[in-house]
């Protein structure tokens, strides 16, 4: 507001003056309301005409995840119209996620659509008003800034305020002439310096922050910061469960401060950054990619072995005969991994016992030929064993009836010798 503007009103009684230090919002006359929650935000806003004028030139947008503020001038039926014509296209032009300089640009086509107005017909020349606008997505928030309209983020108990004032008395602040408590009660605090509606090259002030699980964030005209300090702004933000009763009692601590201004506060809080989705997906996409990579290193360990088992021979003991295998004697999963291909008539137990023993666990041999060609050496061993046999055999019986024969001559003789005498 001008402080022209201001002098004009300050003298008209009071409205609804409660005359107390506390004042209840609810069923107010010219009071605007919107509530709701999503599975990542939760929000309240409320807008009163105030103590002192008679009409609301505030207007905010709540079109989450995107949150404006915006505070008319140029006096009735001038300033609401402003600000609403900049809400209007703020939302029309807003980007579709947290990126501050579409944000800006956005702010900037409603400086251009409150000029165009005013050149139309629409509304009176001179009108104006503030933008302070944010959005909210993904652990990210976006904020436009033009005007003495302001955004405070409240976390863990500390509120800070995120916006720079565009009005004299912050330019006086800046330069260390006064203190922040004295611009509030300065008699040029409501002189802006950059609005909507007043230069066609206007810019909006633009940037991003990280917002996290439990933030709050409160977007508010000057009918609020003007009227309490942030001190108590963070006290009542502190104390306040819900965002809806912390805009209705920040509302109501402005009118119980004079209510000189229309006040308008808009809360979000962040219910979900995002950070838990994250986390979530991080986990499913690491328990996909672990399942995929042992599916992988499954199928390429089963494809070896089965490589493996294809070319791998053995001999065995085939019910009492040498048998030639395909695969390894091992079982896995109560499954055989191998099968018989050929029998012989090579009789294990016409063997040695250590190839007996090792026919029980299975020769390993190169291939099937060279498992027929060890058969046959075990056939050739056998039949070499069995003539060895009979040769020692035939040796033993020839020595045998050698020595029967010296035994019968030797006792012909002395059967003669005996029967001489």
């Amino acid at each position: 507001m001008s402080s022209e503007e201001l002098n004009n009103t300050s003298a008209q009684e009071p409205t609804n003056a409660p005359g107390r230090a506390e004042m209840a919002v609810e069923g107010r006359a010219g009071a605007d309301v919107v509530q709701g929650a999503s599975a990542t935000l939760a929000w309240g806003s409320r807008s009163d005409v105030g103590l002192v004028r008679g009409h609301n030139e505030d207007s905010f947008l709540v079109q989450a995840p995107l949150f404006a503020v915006c505070d008319g001038m140029g006096g009735h039926a001038a300033g609401e119209v402003a600000s609403s014509i900049a809400v209007s296209t703020i939302a029309e032009k807003a980007p579709a996620s947290a990126d501050d300089v579409l944000l800006g640009v956005a702010v900037e086509a409603a400086n251009t659509a409150v000029l165009l107005g005013a050149e139309q017909g629409v509304g009176k020349p001179g009108m104006g008003c503030t933008a302070s606008c944010c959005l909210i997505e993904e652990g990210k928030m976006a904020i436009a800034h033009v005007g003495d309209s302001r955004i405070y983020l409240l976390r863990h108990g500390s509120l800070v305020r995120v916006t720079h004032d565009h009005s004299y008395v912050e330019e006086l602040v800046d330069a260390g002439e006064i203190t922040a408590d004295e611009a509030r009660v300065h008699p040029s605090r409501s002189i802006i310096t950059r609005a909507l509606g007043n230069d066609p090259d206007m810019y909006a002030d633009h940037f991003t922050l990280e917002v996290a699980t439990g933030d709050r964030i409160i977007i508010c005209s000057d009918g609020l910061s003007s009227m309490v300090e942030d001190s108590e702004i963070e006290d009542i933000a502190v104390s306040c469960v819900d965002p809806q009763t912390a805009a209705d009692n920040l509302v109501s601590a402005a009118l119980a401060g004079g209510g000189h201004d229309n006040v308008t506060v808009v809360v979000v809080d962040v219910l979900d950054d995002g950070s838990s989705e994250a986390r979530r997906t991080y986990r499913r996409r690491w328990m996909f990619g672990g399942l995929l990579a042992f599916v992988v290193l499954l199928a390429l360990v089963t494809g070896a072995l089965a490589l493996y088992v294809r070319s791998s021979w053995y001999l065995g003991n085939n019910n009492g005969t040498v048998g030639i295998y395909s695969g390894v004697n091992q079982s896995m999963l109560g499954i055989r991994l191998s099968h018989l291909v050929d029998t012989s008539s090579v009789q294990v137990s016409d063997l040695p016992a250590a190839i007996q023993q090792s026919l029980r666990k299975g020769v390993a041999v190169d291939s099937e030929q060279a498992a027929l060609h060890t058969v046959e050496s075990y056939r050739d061993q056998i039949d070499a064993d069995k003539t060895d046999a009979a040769i020692t055999a035939d040796k033993a019986k020839a020595k045998s009836d050698s020595d029967q024969d010296t035994s019968d001559s030797s006792q012909s003789d002395a059967s003669s010798t005996s029967g001489g005498e």
